[in-house]
């Protein structure tokens, strides 16, 4: 048995050497595969019972692993849409049938529906603003879908959140007529100033703020619709004013102080509107306009498209307004290494790896995501040229113990002729 033994190692061996070299090929082969983890054959022996007067020869096993959990080194493109992750992290991605895996391969472009799809035709996925501040869902891919952006689509955001901040003349006289809130034809006010905030439609509308001196220290807020002004006059609007607040202010440091900080009213055809004036001052000097903004915007069709380190995906339209559209989330395993490699550069989760915790980019031990840049794969040509040699040899060397043994089982049955 010991001769039958010896051919058997010889052939475990060379099986061994054979799936080194496999694996060399396949590390060669995809060295400019983006994202890619090269294989590597691990060997382990077998070990056969035997006695004190005899010895068994078992053989050699080989087990695969990919190297999951080293970088590759980055890449920089000039598109958005190449991804990369610095850290730890897998983008996750769905097939045609919806099956969700991992991978790090970022390299996706639009296709004809404006999703996002990657060199081996997987889609990006991600969870959508639609329905507001996304959350992740940690152990499993429920609420993500693909990212899909066109260029043809149209939007429109009605005003729902304003600022307002600057200084009110704190030396100003109180106007003897009726205030602007009256509405009145004679209505007298200190300061003016306009802005401009959108319907559901996305039409504008401009407003008229006044601000007018009630006393020592207090202020009159009042908002109308400028379309609705009597030509010439200004007062009366028609319909009143969209909505009125009264301000204080500490008469010794100037800020305003009191419950009210703002003023929300309806904005025509649109939304609620919120307009916060908590950072208004009463100074001595004149009335300034420090900073205006109102969020919304007009119909527009998307421009081109940002995308940050936390992984959230901004559109820019034709106005210069950006929105929030999707958050990419990472998914990551307590073992990379052992995950299931597929075709396709994807991965599974095997009983080895772990299971599947989705989360942000930067939080936790997750990397960052990097737009404008993919991974290139960790194979170092180098080494698997050495790997080559030395496999190579290894296999010479196993069929030179098979050859023997056969030689010398030839030897053992010439002994009787």
């Amino acid at each position: 048995m010991s001769l039958y033994g010896m051919m058997r190692t010889g052939v475990s061996g060379m099986n061994a050497q054979a799936n080194r070299l496999s694996a060399v090929a396949d590390n060669i082969a995809n060295s400019d595969t983006t994202g890619y983890k090269r294989s590597s054959a691990e060997f382990s022996s077998l070990i056969m019972p035997g006695t004190g007067g005899a010895y068994n020869s078992g053989g050699v096993t080989t087990t695969i692993r990919s190297a999951v959990s080293t970088q590759g080194v980055m890449t920089y493109t000039t598109s958005v849409s190449d991804l990369a992750v610095n850290g730890d992290g897998f983008f996750v991605v769905q097939d045609a049938g919806g099956t969700p895996y991992l991978t790090r391969a970022g390299s996706f472009v639009p296709d004809a529906q404006g999703r996002l799809v990657n060199a081996a035709g997987y889609q990006l996925m991600a969870y959508d603003y639609a329905n507001g501040d996304p959350a992740a869902t940690a152990n499993g891919f429920e609420g993500l879908v693909p990212v899909q952006i066109s260029d043809q689509q149209m939007t429109a955001t009605p005003s729902t959140e304003g600022l307002f901040s600057g200084n009110l003349p704190a030396g100003a006289t109180p106007p003897s007529g009726p205030l602007p809130s009256s509405n009145s034809a004679t209505a007298e006010y200190t300061s003016k100033t306009s802005l401009v905030a959108y319907d559901n439609l996305g039409n504008k509308k401009l407003l008229d703020v006044y601000f007018t001196k009630t006393g020592t220290g207090t202020w009159e807020v009042s908002v109308f619709d400028q379309s609705k002004a009597t030509p010439g006059t200004s007062f009366p609007y028609t319909g009143g004013a969209l909505g009125s607040a009264n301000l204080t202010f500490d008469t010794t440091t100037g800020k305003l102080t009191g419950a009210t900080t703002g003023v929300s009213f309806t904005v025509p055809g649109g939304q609620t509107l919120n307009l916060d004036l908590s950072k208004l001052t009463q100074l001595g000097t004149g009335f300034t306009v420090a900073d205006a903004k109102v969020n919304g915007n007009a119909p527009s069709s998307i421009q081109k498209v940002q995308i940050g380190q936390d992984g959230v995906i901004y559109a820019q339209f034709a106005d210069g307004s950006t929105k929030a559209l999707y958050k990419i989330p990472l998914a990551d395993v307590q073992s990379p290494d052992n995950l299931t490699a597929m075709p396709g550069n994807i991965y599974v989760q095997s009983t080895d790896s772990g299971a599947v915790h989705i989360g942000f980019a930067n939080e936790g031990k997750l990397g960052s995501i990097v737009s404008g840049a993919l991974e290139n794969s960790n194979v170092d040509i180098a080494e698997e040229l050495t790997n080559m040699i030395a496999a190579q040899r290894s296999y010479t060397a196993n069929s030179k113990v098979f050859q023997t043994g056969s030689d010398l089982m030839d030897v053992l049955v010439n002994l009787k002729r």
